[in-house]
């Protein structure tokens, strides 16, 4: 997953990223699109929305996104968007401010304003072409985010709590109406919604069956979830943002931790999670890399070897010979020994020994 909203990356970036993926056998790669803090994409319905990117350079096209996506299938590579909503989403106030609570209060979005679900409807028509996959992503599945709501804003604006008590639903109803109306919008247009695992914790069963729920800080999500025939992915520990996390502690993280045997088959996969607070052009690469590659190993290798108890020192010559192939391809991997990832080397050495 790359995160295009707290910093912009360039498209020479994106594809030089793609490239790299498929040298570990990564397959996906998660679009997080906009968030709170900028929104870059153009949307042609509804075109203020990129009002909210950080300068007028650092927005995307659809044909930008257009070449994108064709330079990852190129390579074997799906690329799916994320709209993180209802929160994650002041960015959105800037161009359409009636799809907010107030101009002071700026998330979670509006529920009680039509004009929130006519725009989400709209831009996510766009993404999704509307039931066929001449969209601008033909990736069946779309992820809508649904994390961290903190639903004060809509206390304190009194026609969303009037909206709320004429339907008998309290703040944290609104926001499962919210998150069980956006998938199904994703549903009636052809696309699987995936959803983080807030939304499971919060209202389980009553998503429709076709959403999957994607872990990041609730691992047992995935066994409650799976359990009840949902299909589920795991980011939990998977977090390359996290520069004291290990490639080991990634390697030894096993996504059907606590998941019955008998449903495993529902686990889609995982993902490593390159949040972009503190990622843009310059470092994302060594960022990323050599750690995915460890995260890349664990999900494509038979559980016998990856759950070995020798696992991560067999592994450790091939990881550290794959980072020395990855900087002779032109990728800018750390070393692998780093005790903070993405470090430069501490003094002279060899490639494969290097700290």
């Amino acid at each position: 997953m790359i995160d295009t909203s707290r910093h912009f990356e360039t498209l020479s970036t994106i594809k030089r990223l793609i490239t790299s993926l498929t040298f570990s056998k990564v397959n996906v790669l998660h679009w997080h699109m906009s968030d709170s803090q900028s929104f870059p994409f153009e949307s042609k319905t509804h075109p203020k929305l990129w009002e909210a990117s950080w300068s007028v350079q650092e927005r995307y096209s659809q044909l930008d996104i257009a070449a994108v996506i064709e330079f990852a299938r190129m390579r074997g590579v799906r690329v799916m968007v994320e709209f993180d909503m209802p929160g994650h989403a002041g960015s959105w106030c800037k161009g359409y401010p009636e799809v907010c609570p107030s101009p002071t209060c700026t998330q979670p979005l509006n529920p009680a304003s039509p004009a929130t679900f006519e725009l989400i409807t709209a831009m996510l028509g766009e993404v999704t072409g509307m039931k066929t996959l001449a969209g601008l992503f033909p990736e069946t599945m779309i992820h809508l985010g649904g994390d961290e709501v903190n639903t004060n804003c809509w206390t304190k604006e009194p026609t969303i709590m009037a909206w709320l008590q004429a339907r008998n639903l309290s703040t944290d109803g609104g926001y499962g109406y919210f998150v069980n109306r956006t998938a199904h919008i994703a549903v009636a247009q052809g696309r699987r919604p995936i959803q983080w695992n807030e939304v499971w914790d919060h209202f389980g069963t009553a998503l429709p069956k076709e959403a999957i729920v994607h872990a990041w800080n609730d691992r047992s999500a995935m066994a409650r979830a799976t359990a009840a025939g949902y299909a589920a992915l795991n980011s939990q520990g998977w977090y390359l943002d996290h520069l004291a996390t290990s490639w080991e502690s990634m390697y030894t993280n096993d996504p059907l931790q606590g998941v019955d045997t008998s449903r495993s088959s529902l686990v889609l996969g995982g993902q490593g999670e390159m949040w972009g607070e503190t990622v843009d052009t310059s470092d994302i690469e060594q960022t990323v890399w050599p750690r995915m590659a460890a995260i890349g190993e664990m999900l494509w290798s038979p559980q016998a070897v990856t759950n070995a108890s020798t696992a991560t020192g067999t592994a450790y010559p091939r990881l550290s010979a794959f980072r020395c192939l990855l900087n002779r391809r032109g990728v800018r991997a750390a070393p692998l020994r780093n005790s903070q990832a993405r470090e430069a080397p501490h003094g002279p050495g060899g490639c494969l020994e290097q700290r």
